[in-house]
């Protein structure tokens, strides 16, 4: 269990209540008439293409890759659809420019049911002490199909501190949970904070 387990719990809105689970088909029949409805589904993606998920892989959520954007410079992707691709992320860390601005962004696919309110939550500690607790909302998917095989999400815009003290060595764990509590992905990686590339 990676030490920083008891830190990625997701934040809980008071009196949020997850809806009741519905096949693709009851979202499909579900108010034909309402347009607000209709557009709602049509948003996701409920009534385009074919399903391409195997139906054999009970997987709902699968990462395909995580990237580091940085304007100027190439992007830092992590293809998780290679063997062992995350037993490396912890022991092999890239460095980020204090001061610089950057983007997270994930590419993944939803198999055979709606993703409901998928989340990154990721926590950050120097030393054994954490330094940031991040939670990013996603959002919520249908299934891939041949019409939209997979869903790319760019986070929020981060900077990287500056400075002396905040130079050096970096430990985080993150992982993709989704309403129902469900752990899609964790990993443990690493990174350095340097004073230029």
């Amino acid at each position: 269990m990676p030490e920083h387990e008891e830190d990625l719990v997701a934040s809980q809105t008071e009196g949020f209540k997850v809806g009741e689970k519905k096949t693709i088909e009851e979202y499909q029949n579900l108010d034909k008439n309402d347009e607000s409805l209709n557009r709602w589904k049509a948003s996701l993606g409920l009534a385009t293409g074919n399903p391409i998920g195997d139906p054999n892989d009970p997987r709902k959520c699968i990462i395909k890759s995580l990237a580091l954007e940085v304007q100027g410079r190439p992007d830092v992707v992590i293809d998780l659809s290679t063997p062992h691709a995350l037993e490396t992320l912890k022991d092999k860390p890239f460095t980020i420019k204090e001061g610089a601005t950057f983007h997270i962004k994930v590419v993944f696919q939803v198999h055979h049911e709606v993703l409901s309110g998928l989340k990154y939550l990721q926590v950050v500690k120097r030393k054994g002490i954490r330094v940031s607790k991040d939670e990013e909302m996603l959002g919520s998917y249908a299934p891939s199909t041949t019409d939209k095989p997979v869903y790319e999400k760019k986070f929020n815009a981060e900077e990287a501190p500056s400075g002396m003290m905040y130079r050096g060595h970096y430990n985080a764990v993150s992982k993709f949970v989704d309403d129902d509590n469900h752990t899609h992905l964790q990993f443990e990686w690493s990174f350095d904070i340097a004073k230029d590339w």
